[in-house]
């Protein structure tokens, strides 16, 4: 491994948002595993988590404890998450969307989104998020842009080609890892795969190096003392 290509600093984490409880073959792991099996042989640390085998209450608030619900694992498992310069967000397609599982992973992400790190900015910003998208028939592109969106919305930072997926054909059919899908040789899949991978684990370093993003004209806190980075309010144009 040269230096140019070194990336064992960097952690990454997989949330795999299926629908089934372990031990139930995911189809989505499969992909995941394909994309987690470049970064480990490239020295970053990865951690993969199935949300569904963990009591996730649903909110929009980091603790949902302190908001009438008895149990909430979140808080034990969005430290993983904040330790690590990349995240991949993967489910699976339900009537051409994301899984709910999906959806309640973005909802509790983004009850983090108002901390705040050490340059005053939010609290993703210095980290980069993709997306792997599995399913039969459609809806790769529609389910990776809700994801994407989300994702730089509360401060993360999308690489380039930064989704990946596998569908099968219209109607009941194989899944992914099922015998005779053609899912693991699939050369389009495999190709953005291994994009996104790289482009994610570049653009982590690269991130990382720099300190992350530059803190002048995106810090709320600077914002909310009067600071206005340049703003002119156009009412007072001359």
């Amino acid at each position: 491994m040269t230096d140019e290509h070194d990336f064992s600093g960097l952690k990454a984490t997989y949330l795999n948002c299926t629908l089934k409880k372990s031990p139930e073959l995911s189809h989505t792991e499969g992909l995941v595993d394909a994309s987690a099996a470049i970064m480990f042989k490239q020295g970053v640390t990865v951690e993969v988590i199935r949300p569904v085998d963990h009591d996730i209450a649903t909110g929009v608030y980091p603790d949902m404890r302190e908001h009438g619900w008895a149990t909430d694992a979140w808080p034990d498992i969005y430290p993983q998450i904040l330790d690590s310069d990349i995240l991949v967000v993967a489910g699976p397609i339900w009537l051409g969307d994301n899984s709910s599982i999906t959806k309640k992973v973005i909802e509790r992400l983004y009850a983090l989104s108002g901390m705040l790190n050490d340059k005053g900015q939010y609290l993703f910003y210095g980290r980069v998020a993709g997306c792997l998208i599995t399913g039969n028939e459609d809806g790769i592109k529609h389910c990776a842009q809700n994801v994407l969106y989300s994702l730089q919305h509360i401060g993360y930072t999308i690489p380039p080609n930064a989704d990946a997926g596998w569908i099968g054909e219209a109607g009941p059919g194989p899944s992914y890892l099922d015998p005779g899908s053609g899912g693991p040789e699939n050369d389009f899949t495999n190709r953005n795969t291994t994009f996104m991978t790289w482009n994610l684990m570049h653009l982590a370093k690269m991130l990382k190096d720099a300190g992350g993003v530059p803190g002048y004209g995106n810090q709320r806190s600077e914002w909310n003392a009067g600071t206005r980075f340049g703003w002119e309010n156009p009412e007072y144009r001359s």
